[in-house]
């Protein structure tokens, strides 16, 4: 699925390991096409609409899900956005149609009475390993309420915009290296420090990857804050 600039996210991943002498390899999986495990460092789920979604739902349940808890078993990095991040969970529920999972985040997402949730966010999100809390800005837009089970941590807290449910104050999930979250626009352009934070983990450095001039992807962060109003 891609119709939130996810080509962006993985061209952001691709030029700052080039950049640092990294070697990067993106390698597609379409529908049908069966998943090695232990081949990937990082796996990546984009969004789409809700056809798309019922497409590559039924598609991850028959010949990937097994792979990516496999993956995610290991270690392997795995982000889910947007429509992403809701297969990642148990459910999404439309109406009378209930949409599988495959189930690495403990969460459910309902499509609702009410508005979409769209609109400029920012959250304060605290990653395994880092110093302390970071700010991720983006743009959301859907029209699911993704609901937390008891114990599962959120991505972040929401500092302005909707989230998950546009109540509970938190956006996205965390388990492991399973990452979900709405955060589009893209989401890695307008937040470089989360794009080295993805490389790193994937590749077990822990001692911090080697910086960059970002002096534009800092103002890129910025204006995407100001945005949301942070």
């Amino acid at each position: 699925m891609n119709i939130y600039a996810d080509r962006g996210n993985l061209l952001v991943l691709e030029r700052r390991c080039e950049w640092r002498g990294i070697g990067f390899q993106a390698t597609a999986s379409g529908l049908g096409e069966d998943l090695d495990a232990g081949a990937h460092d990082l796996f990546y789920i984009g969004g789409g609409q809700d056809s798309d979604q019922r497409l590559c739902a039924q598609d991850l349940i028959d010949t990937k899900r097994s792979a990516l808890h496999e993956a995610a078993g290991r270690g392997a990095l795995i982000l889910g956005v947007c429509g992403g991040y809701q297969l990642l969970g148990h459910s999404y529920t439309l109406g009378d149609e209930e949409i599988e999972g495959v189930g690495l985040l403990d969460v459910r997402t309902i499509r609702e009475d009410g508005p979409r949730l769209i609109g400029n966010v920012a959250i304060e999100a605290t990653l395994p390993g880092a110093s302390g809390p970071e700010v991720l800005a983006g743009f959301e837009n859907h029209g699911g309420r993704t609901h937390l089970a008891p114990g599962q941590q959120a991505l972040g807290r929401v500092l302005s915009g909707h989230g998950n449910d546009g109540r509970s104050g938190f956006e996205g999930a965390l388990s492991g290296a399973t990452i979900g979250t709405y955060l589009h626009g893209p989401l890695l352009p307008k937040n470089v420090w989360f794009a080295d934070w993805l490389i790193a983990r994937a590749l077990g450095i822990s001692d911090g990857l080697a910086p960059l001039e970002d002096a534009l992807e800092e103002q890129t962060h910025l204006s995407a804050r100001r945005a949301a109003g942070v």
